[in-house]
C-alpha cells in the first residue's frame, strides 16, 4: 500500500458503507406496499385526476396519506442515513392509466422532497426510455439509449424512479456504495484516492444555465462537516475534454478513475435488481452510484421499456460543500438540484416521443 496522503477523511464503517454479496442475502431493503397503503394511494389519485389537476403543482398536502405517509417518512431516513437506498414493490400500474400512474408517483414524490427540474425544459416528471438516439451524441443523455448507463450519480439528492414497463430482457438496475469504493480505494491506493478530492470537469451535455460554462468542475470525492459526498459520471468527465479550456486528463487521473471503475464493477461490491411494474426505486445520490445494464425492448410500442423519475430536494437533506452550487444550483436543503428550466416554468409530462 502507498502512504497515506495527509488529510484524506478516514475510513467510514456505517450502514452507508456495504457490499453487494451482503445485500443480495439480506433483502431487507424491500418495502412492500398493504392494501390499506395501496387504497389511499388510489383514493388520492382518483381525487387529482377527477379535478384534472395539472401533475407538476401537486403538493404533500394534494395527496393525503394518512398512514403511508409516516412509513414514508421513515424509509426517505434510511435511504438518507442508513444504506442509501429502498425498493417499494406494489403499485398496481398495471390497472392505472398512464395519467393516473404518473399523479401517484408524483405525489409519492411530494412526501419525501421538493421535485427538481431534469432538464432544460423544466421537465420535473422525466421520462427514462429508450428514444433511438445514441451516447456517442455529446448532446444526448444515456437515459435516452438502450445503452448500459455505467455508474454514476444524477444531479440531486435523491433520484426516483417507477417501474410502467420492464424490457424484453437486460435493464437491470445495479448499485453500488460510493463509500465502499473510497474505503477500498482508501485502503488500496490511497494516493490515487487524493487525486479524485480534487476538482475535475464533467460536461454538462447541452443542459447550460445562461452564463454558465458548459462544464462544471467539482471533485469526485467531498468530505464537509463529517460527511462523505460523490458525485461522477465517467463519460461526461472524458467528454467534457471536448471543450478547448478543458486539459485532457493526467495519467494519474485516468489510473485513479480506472481504479474507481474497477471497484463499481466488482460483482462483490454492487448490487444488481431486476425491476417489476410498479416497483418504486429511491437512491440517495450522495452515496450511491447507478447504472443499468443495456436491454433489448419488445417491439410493441405500447410494451416498449419504460420508467418515470423524479429529482428530489428532501429538507432535510445533509450539508454540501459550497462547490456542488456549480452543479446543484444552490446547497440549501429542499431547495437544490437540477437543471434550471429556460422559461422558468415547470412541466410533468405524461408521456413522451
Amino acid at each position: 500500500m502507498k502512504s497515506l496522503p495527509d488529510n484524506l477523511p478516514p475510513e467510514i464503517h456505517n450502514a452507508s458503507a456495504w457490499y453487494g454479496t451482503d445485500m443480495a442475502k439480506c433483502r431487507d431493503w424491500i418495502e412492500l406496499l398493504s392494501e390499506t397503503e395501496i387504497t389511499e394511494i388510489e383514493t388520492a389519485t382518483k381525487r387529482l385526476a377527477d379535478a384534472a389537476i395539472e401533475i407538476a403543482a401537486i403538493r404533500r398536502e394534494d395527496f393525503p396519506l394518512p398512514t403511508l405517509n409516516q412509513r414514508l417518512q421513515e424509509i426517505l431516513g434510511e435511504v438518507l442515513n442508513g444504506r442509501g437506498f429502498v425498493l417499494i414493490r406494489g403499485l398496481p400500474v398495471e390497472r392505472w392509466s398512464r395519467r393516473e400512474a404518473a399523479i401517484a408517483f408524483y405525489g409519492i414524490g411530494a412526501h419525501l422532497g421538493n421535485a427538481r427540474s431534469q432538464n432544460a425544459a423544466g421537465h420535473v416528471l422525466g421520462h427514462v426510455k429508450d428514444l433511438g438516439l445514441s451516447s456517442s451524441d455529446p448532446n444526448v443523455r444515456i437515459y435516452q439509449t438502450h445503452e448500459r448507463q455505467t455508474y454514476h450519480t444524477d444531479s440531486c439528492d435523491v433520484v426516483a424512479l417507477v417501474c410502467l414497463q420492464p424490457a424484453k430482457s437486460g435493464g437491470l438496475s445495479s448499485l453500488v456504495s460510493s463509500v465502499t469504493i473510497f474505503n477500498e480505494m482508501r485502503k488500496q491506493r490511497p494516493d490515487l484516492l487524493a487525486e479524485l478530492f480534487q476538482p475535475i470537469e464533467t460536461d454538462r451535455r447541452g443542459e447550460v444555465t445562461e452564463g454558465a460554462k458548459p462544464f462544471f468542475s467539482i471533485p469526485v470525492f467531498n468530505w464537509h462537516e463529517g460527511f462523505l459526498s460523490a458525485i461522477y459520471q465517467r463519460q461526461y468527465i472524458e467528454s467534457a475534454r471536448r471543450f478547448a479550456e478543458v486539459p485532457p486528463l493526467t495519467a494519474r487521473q485516468v489510473e485513479a478513475l480506472d481504479l474507481f471503475d474497477s471497484l463499481a464493477n466488482d460483482p462483490a461490491i454492487h448490487l444488481n435488481m431486476e425491476f417489476r411494474r410498479g416497483d418504486v426505486q429511491l437512491v440517495h445520490n450522495h452515496t450511491l452510484l447507478h447504472d443499468r445494464t443495456a436491454f433489448e425492448d419488445w417491439p410493441e410500442p405500447e410494451r416498449k421499456r419504460h420508467l418515470l423519475r423524479l429529482w428530489l430536494a428532501p429538507p432535510q437533506a445533509r450539508p454540501l460543500p459550497i462547490v456542488f452550487a456549480e452543479r446543484y444550483g444552490s446547497v440549501t436543503p429542499g431547495d437544490r438540484g437540477g437543471v434550471v428550466a429556460q422559461n422558468g416554468r415547470l412541466l410533468a409530462p405524461v408521456d413522451v416521443e
